[in-house]
């Protein structure tokens, strides 16, 4: 006869851990998890020209806000764990620009090259499609190529590499703009377009 052997610390009620990411819309409660995983990035240099410190409040304030205008605000969680997240915010803040945005993704120093970023980037994509943005832009500090080829194989097309546009860490950094469409891009205007009578629409000719 076979004897099963019980763990009995177990809890029952505990979710089994499988081991796959799983990406889903953040959480308040997820806000130190992606607190500790962003100040470590940028100490560490992994997201180009960040500096600016943050407090798990300011994290759930952007979040907050995200959700307002309907951004997407994801994690990727392993076995409960966050391992990573993304959001995407406005482009520009001109009304013209309003069916662009430009997005970050953080992903834990221990998960680096796992699968985070290849979860969490079409996830993102997806959720910014479906919310009627029509282009997404990314900067990628130019020697990160890890990131580089992450986001060309989702589908980004690099457009310009700003040539020593900052300074961290005793050198200097090249920033690579790359672009992807959303949905039907630029082939179609927007739902509810009119063209005005002077053919510019709703472009707006203040300056940045």
């Amino acid at each position: 006869m076979q004897t099963i052997a019980l763990n009995e610390d177990a809890d029952p009620a505990a979710p089994r851990k499988t081991g796959e990411i799983i990406v889903r819309p953040s959480t308040e409660a997820d806000a130190p998890a992606m607190l500790a995983i962003y100040t470590r990035s940028v100490q560490r240099g992994q997201n180009g020209l960040t500096f600016e410190a943050l407090h798990a409040d300011d994290i759930k304030r952007r979040r907050k806000n995200m959700q307002k205008h309907r951004l997407p605000h994801l994690v990727a969680d392993l076995d409960g764990t966050v391992v990573g997240y993304a959001y995407a915010v406005p482009f520009r803040k001109r009304p013209a620009y309003r069916y662009c945005v430009k997005h970050s993704i953080y992903v834990h120093q221990d998960h680096l090259r796992a699968g985070v970023g290849r979860k969490l980037l079409p996830a993102l994509i997806e959720a910014c499609a479906a919310e009627g943005y029509r282009q997404m832009i990314a900067y990628v500090d130019a020697a990160n190529g890890p990131s580089l080829k992450l986001h060309e194989a989702c589908g980004f097309r690099r457009v310009a590499c700003l040539e020593g546009i900052g300074f961290k860490f005793g050198r200097w950094y090249d920033s690579v703009m790359l672009q992807r469409a959303l949905g039907p891009g630029s082939s179609t205007p927007p739902p509810g377009f009119a063209a005005s009578p002077l053919g510019i629409g709703d472009v707006s000719i203040e300056s940045d």
